[in-house]
């Protein structure tokens, strides 16, 4: 029996369950849990094939032939939007948290000035929750994250950034839970010695966060709830 957990979207088109049990008869591959998918779930197969919904293994994309293991741990993954408490993180996880509580800007903008006396600019983008998305009122918003995957992910951009840009620090947080109309969401703030290093790194950084990390909003309208797939 493989267990397949499910968010954002597949979790609605599945009855709202959080995950799947299905028993793999003719094959051990993606590809024959694709074919069990469909049986039940047609739609969920539909947006597999269609590449709108991706198949993870151990927190990994797979593709069609990846050979499954009941051990395996495997996640339908939506288009993505894209909690450790701060106290039981380490100095460099500080840098790249999913978190339920909001944060300070200020404490965070100290963090990042304090890795280097080098840093002669500083570039911040602050994503808020708006009451108007696609032309409809928006009451609130919930945000679902794969947990584990989803700092993983931004540990890597992290790691990028450093790497492929000329800045000196990068920090990355990502809120998750039901957040009120006004309230903060996702902060990005790069250091560099020169502030056009740390425009660009902090544009390329939050491009990325939305591209590839697992994270869904759930917005909340008069009209009833919506799955978000795209995200300018």
């Amino acid at each position: 029996m493989i267990t397949v957990k499910l968010f954002g979207l597949t979790k609605s088109l599945a009855e709202n369950q959080g995950s799947l049990c299905l028993a793999l008869e003719n094959g051990r591959q993606v590809k024959d849990l694709i074919d069990q998918i469909n049986v039940t779930y047609p739609q969920i197969a539909e947006l597999i094939h269609k590449k709108k919904v991706l198949v993870s293994v151990n927190q990994e994309i797979a593709h069609a032939e990846t050979t499954l293991r009941d051990t395996d741990e495997i996640a339908l993954l939506p288009p993505f939007a894209g909690g450790n408490s701060v106290s039981d993180l380490t100095d460099e996880s500080q840098f790249v948290r999913v978190q339920r509580e909001n944060f300070s800007i200020d404490q965070e903008l100290d963090r990042v000035r304090s890795r280097s006396k080098r840093i002669g600019g500083i570039a911040t983008f602050l994503g808020i929750a708006r009451d108007r998305s696609r032309g409809r009122d928006v009451d609130r918003m919930t945000f679902e994250h794969y947990e584990g995957m989803a700092q993983k992910t931004l540990r890597d951009i992290r790691e990028r950034a450093l790497k492929d840009f000329d800045i000196l620090e990068l920090l990355m947080i990502h809120r998750h839970g039901d957040i009120a109309i006004g309230e903060n969401i996702v902060l990005i703030i790069a250091g560099a010695e020169h502030r056009a290093d740390a425009f660009r790194a902090c544009k390329w950084a939050i491009d990325e966060l939305k591209q590839i990390t697992p994270i869904w909003k759930l917005e909340h309208t008069p009209e009833g709830e919506v799955w978000v797939e795209e995200h300018p």
